[in-house]
């Protein structure tokens, strides 16, 4: 719509002539968004992007849509036929059109706060979710439904909390089988790294090109859960490669992370990522360009609109390595060196466009995901990456009263945060303290968090607005639970609340954990796969407690083993926590009441570990750490 009406003169002069025309960035203003998709789904059944709305001077709304043409085809209304039809009725009976506006309003208000508040939560919840994912699941090509198929890693990172909990395997097989077929599809970039944002056929072959940054750190998180459940290394490497691309091609200078890449490029969707197999044979040669497109799939017919996008579905390299009797590691050598030539040749394209807009909601997300993989991988850089973002976001992203704001570019930092900014910046400063144990990222998550209930908090029926107190009050102040591509800030707080409350011993926590899970209590019992963060906040709050102490010098090496010993294993319900000796180690008992009688005995690092508020005998003993944590 941006090419073919907003840049016509017709529509421009159509427009100019009897309306006020908003053009918003639904990342930018996604209160906005949420309130006038909801009119859109309301008036029409459907909704989706771009999204079309026409309002009375009192900003109500009397018509929605989603693309129109700029003229009617294919029996779809054309935007300069719905202009001046709008401009006409408006003309005609302004109080008419006002009614109807209301009227909208009215119907639309009462759906966005309706949340089924009756209803108990309770562990069965997790089982019949689980259940439903099962329902759903697609045992052929791996995720759930049919396409599009989006890759949603939060309900994948749930199933492997639900192995962890139960041992039941098929949610384990669940997990293993969507993470591969993704991988080898072409919604993966096997030439450049990360992943697209969605399929639009069921094999994960055909990505709409978009590549965002909270699938990816989304999707980093998952895969790294799984390398911790089943040490296999092959997730651990997709981890390290969307890793890799996230920081090459989408961290700005200062460190924080940019937040898309535009599917297009010329004009064409998908052309900077499509190859011919002339074009592999130039770039690789006869020998080498032959066993590439063979193992990639790519012909001279091509797989999509006659070009070839590059995917591994009816192959693995295992397979392909004996088919074709070449050794693995030579094979895997091979395919890696034909990588990085096609990879030279492909930036010598004209990029798609990029987004470097700094979300703070998206790059508490990247936070929480280098985060984790640092520690699960033993990456220092990774957690330096993470520290040097949220550093950024905590000098550039608020203001001098301390308020969070949601939006940075170009010198800029603007709009005020949303729930969604303080839970996932919270849920990765908690994730940064628990690799790097620096104190003062527990202190601002601690922070960040009292301000998120004092802004945002409901007192009257629990749970989160999605705007703050004091930002520019809408038609309605909506909540957002539902997990849709990206996880609720409803769900991410839930969980930082109760991480919060067991690590600061603060009992008001602990009582807003409870409330928010229960101002929503009816509306996750109907539906649990539709809220995937809130169930491992459930998991979380029905699981068993646990806390482990390191007590002793970061410094010396017997400490540094025992936290790795903790950190790479996959312990989703357990806090960990560094006592280190002196004043460092008065400023930690301050905030964290737990550690005050766990010390260093004989002046070894000694480990306590702590179940359901009792603790078992301190242990300086590697292998009794982990027989005590496993």
């Amino acid at each position: 719509m941006a090419h073919e009406s907003f840049e016509d003169q017709t529509v421009a002069d159509m427009l100019n002539k009897d309306f006020i025309s908003i053009k918003v960035d639904r990342e930018e203003r996604p209160d906005v968004d949420h309130i006038y998709m909801a009119v859109c789904q309301a008036m029409t059944g459907r909704g989706g992007w771009p999204l079309t709305v026409f309002l009375t001077p009192e900003k109500k709304p009397f018509f929605a849509g989603t693309y129109f043409p700029r003229s009617r085809k294919y029996n779809r209304a054309g935007l300069v036929e719905i202009i001046a039809q709008m401009a006409a009725k408006w003309k005609e009976d302004p109080e008419r059109i006002r009614e109807v506006g209301e009227q909208v309003m009215q119907d639309m208000t009462s759906r966005l706060l309706e949340h089924r508040t009756g209803g108990e939560v309770s562990e069965e919840t997790l089982h019949e979710a689980f259940r439903l994912y099962e329902r759903t699941f697609d045992p052929a090509n791996g995720g759930f439904g049919s396409s599009p198929k989006f890759p949603t890693a939060h309900h994948l990172s749930f199933l492997l909390r639900y192995y962890y909990k139960t041992g039941k395997e098929k949610a384990l097989e669940m997990v293993e089988k969507t993470l591969d077929t993704m991988h080898r599809g072409g919604m993966y970039d096997h030439v450049g790294f990360g992943f697209s944002r969605y399929s639009v056929d069921e094999r994960w072959l055909i990505p709409h090109f978009e590549k965002m940054l909270y699938d990816n750190a989304l999707l980093v998180m998952t895969y790294i859960e799984a390398y911790q459940v089943t040490g296999k290394e092959k997730y651990a490497e997709v981890a390290e490669q969307i890793i890799t691309y996230v920081l090459r091609d989408m961290t700005d200078e200062g460190g924080a992370f940019y937040s898309a890449e535009d599917a297009d490029s010329e004009g064409e969707e998908g052309k900077f990522y499509v190859w011919t197999s002339d074009e592999v044979e130039v770039v690789l040669g006869i020998d080498e360009g032959d066993l590439y497109s063979e193992l990639y799939d790519i012909t001279e017919s091509g797989n999509y609109e006659g070009r070839n996008i590059p995917n591994l579905i009816d192959t693995t390299l295992v397979s392909f390595a004996k088919r074709k009797q070449i050794p693995l590691e030579e094979l895997k050598q091979r395919i890696e060196a034909a990588r990085v030539k096609l990879f030279a040749h492909r930036e010598q394209r004209i990029h798609p466009g990029k987004d470097d807009k700094i979300l703070t909601s998206w790059n508490g997300l990247m936070i929480a995901a280098l985060s984790k993989s640092a520690r699960a991988l033993d990456k220092p850089a990774y957690a330096e990456a993470a520290a040097k973002a949220a550093d950024f976001l905590l000098r550039e992203l608020r203001r001098e009263d301390g308020r969070l704001l949601a939006r940075y570019r170009d010198g800029e930092a603007t709009f005020l945060g949303y729930v969604d900014d303080y839970a996932f910046l919270v849920w990765g400063l908690l994730e940064l303290y628990e690799t790097t144990f620096e104190l003062r990222y527990l202190r601002e998550a601690v922070q960040l968090n009292a301000e998120m209930l004092r802004l945002f908090g409901d007192e009257e029926k629990g749970g989160l607005f999605f705007y703050g107190s004091d930002a520019e009050q809408l038609l309605t102040r909506p909540k957002e639970i539902y997990d849709g591509a990206m996880p609720s800030g409803n769900g991410a707080a839930a969980l930082n609340l109760l991480r919060l409350s067991r690590l600061t011993y603060d009992a008001k926590l602990s009582q807003a954990a409870d409330v928010q899970l229960q101002a929503f209590a009816g509306a996750v019992a109907a539906y649990p796969p539709g809220y995937a963060l809130t169930l491992a906040a459930l998991d979380f709050a029905y699981g068993e407690a646990s806390e482990i102490v390191i007590a002793g010098d970061p410094a010396k090496p017997q400490a540094q083993q025992m936290l790795r010993t903790v950190q790479r294993q996959y312990l989703p319900n357990t806090l960990l926590i560094l006592h280190p000796p002196g004043e460092a180690g008065e400023e930690v008992r301050k905030l964290i009441p737990l550690v005050q009688d766990k010390l260093p005995l004989g002046g070894q690092a000694t480990a306590y570990v702590c179940q359901n508020f009792a603790c078992q005998a301190p242990t300086q003993d590697l292998e009794d750490l982990e027989n005590l944590t496993s």
